[in-house]
């Protein structure tokens, strides 16, 4: 014949049950505040909202009227400009013109240095031909509007031109013309 627990087992059992859950709570707060988390909780935020509409110019004192619409230019035979230019002094900062989370920082292909950013509506903001990257960057780092990410250089195949940020923006429909957002 068994027994009922009693009432002191019963609340023992039920206090138990109690200071486990709560240290789970600690714990998962603990790990959603972490360094850790902030990039995905940046990519969750950047995926719900809209693509961007209006943005400063990425390269530290250049205007919007100094910049000329070189988008869809012929380069080569088989391939056109998926971006624009942004002529400046070389070691001139390049800034993310939106939040977002580093994707890529590598040194490779047509853009040499190069930094990847997904940004708001999960586009992939592109900053290439940089000089250097900014001290500390790193794949899957945070970043604001503003925050450094290099300097205006000549890198890939810019190579002995003047230097320059060639800077593209890429949605789900492919490249659009960062231009015309530049405010």
């Amino acid at each position: 014949m068994s027994t009922a627990p009693s009432p002191a087992h019963r609340l023992r059992r039920w206090l138990l049950r109690g200071l486990w859950l709560a240290i789970a709570i600690v714990a998962a707060l603990t790990l959603w505040n972490s360094r850790w988390a902030a990039a995905p909780k940046m990519l969750w935020t950047l995926s719900r909202m809209l693509p961007a509409s209006a943005l400063p110019v990425p390269v530290e004192g250049v205007h919007r009227r100094q910049i000329a619409d070189t988008f869809g230019a012929p380069r080569g035979r088989d391939r056109t400009h998926a971006g624009i230019d942004i002529f400046a002094k070389r070691g001139t900062p390049v800034r993310s013109a939106t939040p977002g989370v580093i994707v890529d920082v590598s040194e490779r292909g047509l853009g040499g240095r190069q930094v990847w950013v997904i940004g708001p509506g999960r586009e992939r903001y592109y900053y290439a031909h940089l000089q250097r990257w900014a001290d500390g960057l790193a794949r899957g780092q945070v970043v604001q509007p503003g925050d450094r990410l290099g300097e205006v250089g000549d890198s890939g195949n810019a190579k002995g031109t003047p230097p320059h940020l060639h800077w593209g923006i890429y949605g789900t429909q492919g490249p659009r013309d960062p231009l015309p957002l530049l405010r």
